[in-house]
This record gives C-alpha cells, sequence and structure tokens, in this order.
C-alpha cells in the first residue's frame, strides 16, 4: 500500500459501551486540541473528569429519541463521517454545514455478555442489538482514506503515540489496519447476533405450526457462523512445503492447546500442535495422576499412578521406540523430578501440564529446544476415577465440569463442515451392557474403562 502523508485529527466522536480507559484517551485528545463529540454515558463519564465534550444532540441539532434507539443515526453525523477531504465532497460539507469527523472510537453494546446471562430473555437480548454503533464503525472503515476508526482500548496508546509523532496525525497505514479491525469487530458481533437468534424457537415454532419452509425442529441453525483469532503464523504445515497458521476460539476454553503458555524452547509447529492436543485431551480423562505421550497424532504410551513420576515410567514403558521425539502430558503440576526424569530418559519434542513452576523450567533450561507449555486448569475439582460405582447422572455432572457446555467439535472436510456436540460422555460402570457370556472380571472391567478414553 502507498504511503500518504499523516492525515490530521481535528474532531472526534466518542461512543463506547467498554469505557476503559477512554477518559484518559480524551483528555490526551484534547491535549492536540482535538474538539471531542460524544453520546449518553461517554458524554456523562467525560464530564465527570471535567473534559469538555459536545453531545451529539447539540451537534446534530435534534434530541435523542425512542429511548436512544436513535441518537447518531443523522446526515451531520455520518456525512461527518463519510464526507472525502478531497475536495470531492466540500460543497456538500458546506450547503448542509456538516463538519468533517476524523476519528470515530465506538464499541458496542456487550450483546454476548448479555445473552450468556441465564436470566436473559429475548426483549432484553433485542434491546441490546447495536445499531448506530456498527453503523459509524463501517462507516469510518469504509472512508479509512480519511477517517480513522478505533473499536479496541488497546490501540489508545499505540494511536496517541503515532499522532504524537505526526503532529496529531494518522498515516494511511494505520487508518486501513484499524479500519480492518472494525470490520472484523462488526462481523463478530452481527455473528453473535444470528447465533443467538437461532438457539430460539421462532413463533412458529413455539406453537406447533410449522415454518414456511416445512423442515424439521433442529438444533443446528441454517447458517452456521464462526470466529477465530490468529495467534499466529507457523513455521510450516503438516509438511515443510505447506504454509500455515493457528487460529483460536474467540474465547477458547481454559486447559486447551488455544490457551498455552510457552515456557522455553522453538516455535510450535503445525504437528506440534496437532499432538499436544491430542496428548492433552486424552490425559483430561484420567483423575490419578497420568501422563500420555503420543507420537504422530497417536497415544503410544499412557498410564495412571500414584505419582507423576510413576505415571511417566510406566507409559513411557508401554513403547520405547514410539515415544522417541513424542509429546508429553501431565494431568498434573509439572515437578522437578519428573522434568528431570523425562529429559535424562528420551528426547522428547513437547511437554505440556496445567502448570509449570520456575523449579522446573531450572531444569528443563538443560534442553534449550524443548517446548515446555502450561495450559491452565481445565477443572477445579477432579471427577471420581471412571471404574468407581457412581451413580450415572452424579458422574456426568462432574465431567461435564471439564468442558463448556457449548463447546462444539468441528470436522472439515472439502467444500464443508461437520460439527457436532464435543463428545463428553463418561463410560461407567452404571451405564455399561455387558452382552458377553462371561462378564468381565474386576481386574478385566478396570482396563476396558481404562482403555475407552485412549481409543476413543
Amino acid at each position: 500500500m502507498a504511503m500518504s502523508n499523516p492525515t490530521p485529527i481535528r474532531r472526534a466522536l466518542l461512543s463506547v459501551s467498554d469505557k476503559t480507559g477512554i477518559a484518559s484517551f480524551a483528555r490526551a485528545l484534547q491535549g492536540f486540541g482535538i474538539e471531542i463529540l460524544s453520546t449518553g454515558g461517554t458524554h456523562r463519564l467525560l464530564a465527570e473528569e471535567g473534559i469538555p465534550a459536545v453531545e451529539v444532540s447539540d451537534h446534530t441539532g435534534f434530541p435523542e429519541i425512542m429511548e436512544g434507539r436513535v441518537k447518531t443515526l443523522h446526515p451531520r453525523i455520518h456525512g461527518g463521517i463519510l464526507s472525502r477531504r478531497d475536495m470531492v465532497d466540500e460543497a456538500v460539507l458546506k450547503k448542509h454545514d456538516i463538519p468533517p469527523i476524523d476519528l470515530v472510537v465506538v464499541n458496542l453494546y456487550p450483546f454476548r455478555a448479555v445473552t450468556e446471562k441465564p436470566d436473559c430473555d429475548l426483549a432484553t437480548a433485542i434491546e441490546n442489538i447495536d445499531i448506530g454503533g456498527p453503523a459509524m464503525l463501517r462507516a469510518a472503515a469504509k472512508n479509512h482514506l480519511f477517517t480513522a476508526a478505533v473499536v479496541e482500548p488497546e490501540d489508545y496508546e499505540p494511536v496517541l503515540a503515532e499522532m504524537g509523532a505526526n503532529d496529531g496525525g494518522l498515516t494511511e497505514t494505520t487508518r486501513f489496519n484499524l479500519a480492518r479491525k472494525a470490520f472484523e469487530h462488526t462481523a463478530v458481533y452481527d455473528g453473535d447476533i444470528a447465533d443467538y437468534l437461532n438457539t430460539l424457537q421462532s413463533p412458529d415454532e413455539e406453537d406447533g405450526t410449522d415454518g414456511d419452509d416445512g423442515d424439521a425442529e433442529t438444533q443446528w441453525p441454517p447458517v452456521f457462523s464462526t470466529q477465530f483469532n490468529k495467534q499466529h503464523d507457523l513455521r510450516y504445515g503438516e509438511n515443510p512445503h505447506q504454509e500455515a497458521a493457528f487460529y483460536a476460539d474467540l474465547e477458547p476454553p481454559e486447559g486447551s492447546i488455544a490457551t498455552v503458555v510457552k515456557h522455553q524452547g522453538k516455535d510450535l509447529s503445525y504437528n506440534n500442535i496437532v499432538d499436544s492436543d491430542a496428548a492433552l485431551e486424552c490425559v483430561k480423562s484420567f483423575t490419578d495422576p497420568a501422563c500420555v505421550i503420543v507420537k504422530h497424532s497417536n497415544p503410544c504410551g499412557v498410564a495412571e499412578a500414584n505419582s507423576l513420576p510413576q505415571a511417566y515410567e510406566l507409559a513411557y514403558q508401554t513403547d520405547p521406540t514410539s515415544a522417541f521425539g513424542g509429546v508429553i502430558a501431565f494431568n498434573r503440576e509439572l515437578d522437578p523430578a519428573t522434568a528431570k526424569r523425562v529429559i535424562d530418559n528420551q528426547f522428547v519434542e513437547v511437554i505440556i501440564a496445567p502448570a509449570v513452576t520456575e523449579e522446573v523450567l531450572a531444569v528443563t533450561q538443560a534442553k534449550k529446544n524443548l517446548i515446555v507449555l502450561s495450559c491452565g486448569w481445565w477443572h477445579r475439582q477432579l471427577v471420581a476415577p471412571l471404574w468407581q460405582a457412581n451413580p450415572e447422572r452424579e458422574q456426568d455432572d462432574l465431567r461435564r465440569q471439564t468442558v463448556r457446555p457449548a463447546s462444539l467439535h468441528l470436522q472439515q472436510v472439502l467444500g464443508g463442515m461437520l460439527v457436532q456436540e464435543r463428545d463428553i460422555h463418561t463410560l461407567g460402570r452404571n451405564n455399561l451392557n455387558i452382552v458377553s457370556k462371561r462378564p468381565p472380571t474386576e481386574s478385566e472391567m478396570r482396563d476396558l474403562l481404562f482403555a475407552w478414553p485412549i481409543a476413543q
């Protein structure tokens, strides 16, 4: 993209639901001599902070109406945001007395947070659908050659830093990158609304009649929309000639490969992530200290024991040859003794555990390329062993604490996507149907129930 001279900011419109840092940002804008327009709660906050701002209704000459449903949808707002400053729209601005707006700082009504509350009803959800905010953001992003759109409080500081270096102006590159963020923000927002509405029954469905299309009732929406944030590029994909990147859910569950913290080692590869995910999801199935060793996506050693070092020894002895260069996952905080035994005993690509101490890192730093990850805890309370004679419902309820209720399993195929609920079913003594002529012995039952989560 060709660079241009920084465009000065003379007038900014601030209208935010998340008011984190907005007062400090507005005060800094004031220091540049920028006129500030604001709405409702934002205007009240700025007034309390002693920061001069013109309320939007005073700017437009038209009051907010319909309990705030209509306040920024006005030609004096959108004309100011969308006007081209290269003489094309100068006559229109002058004729209608529309001052240009060079900076739009907007984040939207908290629709997702509101609708995730158990007591949220449809009327409440509808009133938390933002209309004016997305319209202003899209207008500013469309007109990014002349208008900057800021949606993230984390961007306040870099925006101010660039303005400080450019006499109060922003470069075209920055405005373009901010526009991209704005469109991403509104896309996620619209997806949240569509996803929520698709979880509800229509009036026709509620009264027992079919809709116009006559489709049978289903929990799956007609359009499946999802968004992922890029965490980082990867060295390469499954093979060296393939490029790749890793994307995470917008709200990844704790204790997942998407929430890992890398403490040491080289960058993760595509295969590192695939194997780490397989090892981590398998080790979550066990409640006693457990170790899972994965190579090429398949478990080659799994064990439960009374201690983590013992679990590792048993898992390693399952298949020492395949364990070479594998990924090792634990379901307990990694301790120095276990870490030392692993690195002294074999070559390993990745070690992953819920938590890793500084004492462990003092041991593992002897292997500079070894990747050491902590993923956080996927549950606070360990569930009962699978073979323990607990009521089925109690055991299912305990196990469900380890997985987000809305968590889905996605499987891409060429030209499409398969979507299903994650398999969090617990196999225990009380939900087995034994059809063999001889029932399994106690030892065989323990082995079967141990093997089930590994073979799934």
